[in-house]
């Protein structure tokens, strides 16, 4: 009886082992040692730009450009005719420097020309921004053998324009009205002259925008005048393409 008891007990131990060895088959390989891949996260949509190139034709015959300034804003117009001009528009009709007009707050984007525009010459420059608001450009230089008069266009709704296509437009020249038009020696800091131009110690005359009347030069009787009729502009005095090209 006894030898029949353990018998029986080594043949349950065995059967258990064997229960336990049949369940737990035997892997060499190790799960915890297989790598886990983890993925990075998708980048981030970039935001789309609009791009435009700025294109300007110096078309006057002895008037050279001050840079050509342009800003991307939104619905509102940088200069009115009847109003007065911002001192930012003073600083550049009257002297040709663009840093002012192209940093105000409301230019969102903005960009300018190198150097002077020459007569016959043209000129391009680019400006790109991510805000679809910003739809809205203007675009300006000064006519640097004159007191104050800049040509340019302002507030042009470009929000319809699709990419590759074009407007372009012939433009006439304005008078700031924030320095008499004397001509005078000193008064002009284009070639003609070489003389100081925005002076802030200078009175503005009427500070009121207009479209210019042209010069009155030395030939044409203004024995002060220090332009000849060499230094005459008709109307258009620039031409201006706007290409989207993104």
């Amino acid at each position: 009886m006894l030898i029949q008891k353990s018998f029986l007990i080594k043949l349950t131990i065995a059967s258990a082992m064997l229960t336990l060895l049949t369940g737990c088959p035997f892997d060499d390989d190790d799960d915890n040692d297989t790598p886990v891949v983890v993925m990075p996260p998708p980048a981030p949509t970039p935001d789309p730009e609009y791009t435009y190139e700025v294109t300007v034709e110096n078309l006057t015959y002895a008037q050279p450009m001050s840079p050509v300034a342009a800003i991307l804003h939104l619905e509102n117009k940088l200069w009115e005719v009847g109003m007065a001009a911002s001192n930012e528009l003073e600083v550049l009709a009257e002297g040709g420097d663009n840093s002012g007009f192209i940093g105000q707050d409301v230019a969102i984007a903005s960009s300018s020309s190198d150097g002077i525009l020459m007569p016959g010459m043209t000129t391009t420059v680019t400006v790109t921004t991510t805000d679809m608001m910003a739809n809205n450009i203007t675009v300006a230089t000064m006519l640097v053998n004159t007191n104050d008069a800049f040509s340019g266009l302002t507030g042009v709704d470009l929000s319809s324009l699709a990419v590759e296509e074009s407007k372009s437009w012939t433009l006439g020249t304005y008078d700031a009205g924030t320095e008499l038009n004397s001509e005078a020696a000193g008064t002009i800091p284009g070639p003609a002259d070489g003389g100081t131009g925005y002076d802030e110690m200078r009175d503005d005359i009427n500070n009121v925008v207009a479209m210019h009347s042209g010069v009155v030069s030395m030939d044409d009787g203004l024995t002060s005048s220090v332009l000849t009729q060499a230094h005459r502009f008709d109307n258009p005095t620039l031409k201006l393409t706007i290409t989207r090209t993104q």
